[in-house]
């Protein structure tokens, strides 16, 4: 689905045709980042990410594991991870993966993108089944699942959210990032780290030392 036609279309009904009965979404809340590393770390990394896309699969596999450990995990990056739609089943991956909060959601993301092959293959019902399970492998019991995939609201407000950030950032592809907000595409893990390397060094603080 091109994303004028995912955005022509209402996010209750995309949700519950695959998830329950209809219900109408009354109230948008507010939708938080999901952020990782130092709150206060000077340098800031946001990524815009598909999980249906396969080029977000692979920087999860790859970059991101070398620049969690290298930047995130040592205090000197706040990584900001912010889903984009372009189709139904990444709402609907979206929802499963906010359904188990800020502790489980980057433990649910990293399921989403490793098994992503698997669960986004079929006819809808089948990757609807395909993200319950995940949800339940991370410790979400069906009672919370329903729960979350009936959120109409919660819906309409990823939708509405996800469209005032492409406005914002301008974003046009999957993996998209902005450090210190330049924006930058999809790069190798060297150029990633360069890039990280000059922030941190205009914002007065030391870059790692390459091994």
């Amino acid at each position: 689905m091109k994303r004028r036609d995912f955005l022509s279309t209402t996010a209750a009904a995309l949700t519950f045709a695959a998830f329950g009965g209809p219900v109408l979404a009354q109230d948008a809340p507010a939708v938080p980042d999901m952020v990782l590393g130092n709150p206060d770390a000077k340098v800031t990394v946001i990524e815009y990410a598909s999980f249906t896309c396969p080029h977000c699969r692979n920087f999860a596999g790859d970059q991101f594991k070398q620049i969690k450990a290298n930047y995130i995990d040592t205090g000197l990056v706040k990584f900001i991870f912010r889903e984009v739609y372009f189709d139904r089943f990444g709402l609907w991956a979206s929802m499963i993966a906010r359904c188990g909060g800020d502790m489980r959601f980057f433990g649910i993301t990293e399921m989403l993108f490793e098994r992503q092959t698997e669960w986004a293959a079929g006819e809808p019902a089948a990757i609807a089944a395909n993200l319950r399970a995940i949800g339940k492998s991370a410790g979400l019991d069906d009672a919370s699942l329903d729960a979350c995939m009936a959120d109409a609201d919660q819906a309409q407000a990823l939708v509405n959210w996800y469209e005032e950030n492409r406005q914002a950032d301008n974003i046009e592809g999957t993996p998209q990032f902005k450090v210190q907000d330049v924006k930058y595409s999809n790069m190798s893990y060297e150029e990633f780290a360069k890039v990280l390397d000059e922030a941190l060094i205009a914002a007065g603080v030391e870059a790692p030392k390459s091994e």
